[in-house]
């Protein structure tokens, strides 16, 4: 009979990302990708424990959480994702980064397990551990933590459900797979499914030999609004292209109406007037389409990757 374990935190399995994800069903499992924190929930003698994936203490952050993790059997290790939710119930990391509010649901979702009642599974298959989990563990547990499930669906027809519905993307994981702590093996993968929306290019910061980033808006009746400067999306190719649409198109003066913003914000998107010294402006003409994550409370785009130029119409 194996030997006991203590619980104890445990270095979270990470995802390996991908642009594509593999289409097997019979030997993969699909999951929510979940914009949030990802935390290591254990309990031994008799004390619960919550960490974030670098082992620091989430106990006073998430205390309702701790309080649904009360019945989780004693030296048990489980693996999940602190998420908040916004007004439409969808989870959104802005809301996450400004918790505190009480009208702001946190969840707790719970997708693995490594150690059962002092017995280590962490060699034992994915399905088998979250037969453990369903079965020895999820039934202790109270809101708000709930179970991640599998998603019974195509990955074709997942995917197009979360561009759909806003979220952040799909997960899928080896059905034999070990949990392999710390490690990014390729067992599990991540697929972003973002958001898509076109915003018109106006300016752009200048980089080694042609722009570093563009900087793009949209129209609020006739004022045009700032929402992102971003440089993620361009190939070379691409990059030099754009840049030659730029000639003709330099104006001196900024365009947008709500520039300067007072601070660079939570994830330094907003453009001071300190900044905007390093920006070229451009007449309003050019529109392209641009994928995100997410809008911030301070109307700016989260994670932000240019697709393509709109074709004249």
């Amino acid at each position: 009979m194996p030997s006991r374990v203590k619980a104890s935190f445990v270095a979270p399995m990470l995802l390996q990302p991908t642009a594509k994800l593999p289409e097997n069903r019979d030997r993969w499992m699909y999951e929510l990708k979940l914009d949030g924190y990802r935390a290591i929930a254990y309990k031994t003698g008799g004390t619960l424990r919550l960490r974030s994936r670098n082992n620091k203490d989430f106990d006073a952050c998430y205390p309702a959480v701790v309080r649904g993790l009360a019945g989780l059997p004693n030296e048990t290790v489980i693996d999940g994702e602190i998420v908040a939710l916004d007004a439409s119930g969808r989870p959104s990391f802005s809301a996450l980064q400004n918790y505190g509010s009480p009208s702001t649901p946190v969840v707790y979702y719970v997708f693995d397990v490594m150690v059962v009642a002092g017995r280590n599974v962490m060699a034992e298959s994915l399905e088998a551990r979250r037969r453990l989990l369903q079965q020895k563990i999820v039934p202790k547990l109270k809101a708000p933590v709930q179970y991640s499930p599998e998603l019974e669906a195509t990955l074709r027809d997942l995917v197009h459900s979360v561009r759909t519905l806003g979220l952040e993307g799909v997960v899928a994981k080896r059905r034999d797979s070990r949990y392999e702590p710390g490690l990014r093996s390729g067992a599990w993968m991540k697929m972003r499914v973002n958001r898509s929306q076109e915003f018109v290019i106006a300016g752009y910061t200048v980089g080694t030999t042609s722009f570093d980033a563009v900087i793009i808006g949209h129209y609020d009746g006739e004022r045009l609004l700032y929402v992102a400067r971003t440089r993620n999306g361009f190939t070379p190719l691409v990059r030099a292209q754009l840049f030659k649409k730029f000639r003709g198109l330099e104006i001196p003066e900024c365009p947008f109406a709500n520039l300067p913003e007072a601070r660079s914000g939570r994830w330094g998107q907003g453009l001071t007037a300190e900044k905007m010294a390093e920006c070229r402006w451009l007449k309003p003409e050019l529109v392209g389409r641009f994928e995100f994550v997410e809008w911030t409370p301070d109307n700016h785009l989260r994670h932000s990757r240019f697709v393509g130029l709109r074709e004249p119409r």
